[in-house]
């Protein structure tokens, strides 16, 4: 995949970009670590995860947000945004699974997202999501949440 470096990097100023704080709290109380593996289940069907700088159209990459509180004071009410890169789809699967979407990157809800065709409630495919939403109630201090979603390399 040419350009995976600076997709990543576009990745990394994304997530800091978006990333939600409440005012109350300084901008360095919350330290961003992002892994990106490819995600490997062998014959028996256990899943492991490679760190990965390139991968061929089909393959299953995993983005993993790591976000530490750095501060000796709870964080409550983080939003938290994953943005998916534009060669990439959404495989439906993100952790934890209490994620919302969008496809606007403005306007999230519960997933699956539905829309009206022809009179009939019908779901969006994933292709056509932009990005993940977590909404993390509390971030005790000094403590770390995780989040996650999987895509596929178009």
């Amino acid at each position: 995949m040419k350009g995976f470096n600076i997709l990543r990097n576009t990745l990394l100023a994304s997530l800091t970009s978006v990333l939600l704080l409440s005012t109350a709290h300084a901008d360095d109380a919350l330290k961003m670590d992002l892994t990106v593996n490819q995600v490997i289940k062998n014959a028996e069907g256990k899943i492991s995860y490679v760190p990965v700088r390139t991968a061929p159209k089909g393959t299953v990459i995993q983005y993993k947000a790591n976000y530490l509180n750095t501060i000796n004071k709870d964080i409550q009410d983080l939003a938290v945004v994953l943005p998916i890169p534009a060669n990439m789809t959404f495989t439906g699967e993100a952790s934890p699974a209490s994620a919302q979407a969008s496809i606007d990157g403005k306007n999230y809800m519960d997933m699956p997202l539905m829309r009206k065709v022809n009179g009939k409630m019908v779901k969006i495919p994933y292709s056509e999501y932009r990005t993940l939403r977590w909404n993390i109630k509390l971030l005790p201090a000094q403590k770390s949440a995780a989040v996650a979603l999987n895509t596929v390399v178009d």
